[in-house]
């Protein structure tokens, strides 16, 4: 059984369409980040192809009859393009009217303990309504000091975002230094 499967595999990949470049010609089913957007055809390498974005259903085999379907479509697909680009367009400007608050154990300096990561952005983000992903935060770095930043949130390949982000010490820490000083 598992040389029917090695054979199978061998046989699909004898029956793809070859690029230019000697690598898989496929067409995008879905926007791909660093790779192309929707109804593109680009020229990948076979384990790409193979293990990610066909499986993933992210992709199709660029057939002849893929391509006619997509040309005649096209204008269809770039009218839904351009309605999902102004959704995220107005989704960065109302995250660029927030500001969220993220309560953190600090020193009397003002460095954190800890660090405030992506995780922490999305979960107060959450309280406030919104749902991302952790990978759409680009932070430089984890954020190790109490303060205001403003963070970079990628929304789409063509949309970012600027988040304002406090920082700031926990009640439980307010509470436990005003009770030392009575």
């Amino acid at each position: 059984m598992p040389g029917t499967q090695r054979t199978r595999k061998s046989q699909m990949f004898k029956r793809l369409p070859k690029g230019e470049n000697g690598g898989i010609q496929l067409l995008l089913i879905h926007n791909v980040e660093h790779l192309g957007k929707q109804g593109e055809i680009v020229e990948v390498k076979a384990g790409y192809a193979l293990n990610y974005l066909l499986p993933q259903g992210l992709a199709a085999i660029a057939t002849e009859h893929h391509k006619r379907m997509v040309d005649k479509h096209r204008e269809k697909l770039r009218a839904i393009e351009l309605a999902k680009l102004s959704e995220y367009q107005s989704l960065a400007d109302e995250l660029g009217r927030q500001s969220i608050t993220i309560e953190a154990n600090a020193n009397d300096e003002g460095h954190l303990y800890g660090s405030v990561g992506p995780h922490e952005i999305v979960d107060g983000l959450k309280s406030a309504g919104f749902t991302l992903a952790q990978d759409q935060i680009r932070l430089e770095g984890p954020l190790k000091e109490l303060g205001l930043y403003t963070i970079k949130v990628h929304l789409h390949s063509e949309v970012d975002a600027s988040l304002k982000v406090w920082v700031v010490p926990t009640a439980a820490a307010d509470d436990a230094a005003s009770g030392s000083e009575s």
